[in-house]
């Protein structure tokens, strides 16, 4: 079944549903949230296997996600500090739930990839692949600074929609759209009530 997009412009593709403003009613606890997670787990810009860094800063809750240059892979250990990640925060895990719920599936997080956006930041074209359970949707939240969303198909040739991303926004994908190719375009300098910047917070369910 297409999943429509609940509060804006249709985006037809079986599995995805764009829900326009979703999270706004959650920013200021959301934004609280990764600033507690970022005290104990900072943002950092990881590398990549190729020896290059990320233009885009991360860090975790839950299972986190890692890359250097032996490759990406799943750790439940923060590689900077030793210690495990912090744990998912209540307002997450709910908004994850009640989002993935609007759209069709059913889903409960275990591990949340939060990144952060500064002007000039980008995110190539990359498939979602390292979790255990391809059944559990992706589920996507913009906070902060509009970015441009890029989704393809399940082969990196395919054509790629754009779609502009605001804040509050949500985007869940999953079933035949779960291993879709996307990114994000580089983020342009403005300004927001939460900074100059751009959050994604991006759930996954790991294991």
């Amino acid at each position: 079944m297409t999943q429509p997009d609940l509060f804006g412009e249709s985006f037809a593709r079986d599995g995805v549903a764009i829900l326009r403003g979703f999270a706004r009613a959650d920013d200021v606890a959301l934004v609280a949230a990764i600033d507690a997670i970022a005290a104990v787990a900072p943002f950092r810009h990881m590398s990549v296997p190729g020896g290059g860094r990320m233009s885009v800063a991360m860090t975790n809750a839950g299972t986190g996600w890692v890359a250097d240059t032996r490759g990406y892979r799943y750790s439940p250990v923060d590689p900077l500090s030793g210690r495990d990640w912090p744990d998912l925060p209540p307002v997450f895990v709910d908004l994850a739930e009640r989002a993935a719920r609007v759209a069709g599936f059913e889903f409960l997080p275990d591990g949340c990839l939060i990144n952060r956006y500064e002007p000039g930041a980008k995110m190539g074209l990359h498939q979602d692949i390292n979790e255990g359970d391809y059944s559990a949707p992706i589920v996507s939240v913009s906070l902060g600074l509009p970015a441009t969303f890029q989704f393809g198909g399940l082969k990196r040739s395919d054509p790629v929609e754009k779609i502009g991303l605001h804040h509050g926004d949500v985007v869940v994908w999953g079933g035949p759209a779960r291993k879709a190719f996307h990114g994000v375009l580089t983020l342009k300098a403005g300004h927001h009530a939460i900074g100059g910047h751009r959050y994604n917070l991006t759930f996954r369910k790991v294991l």
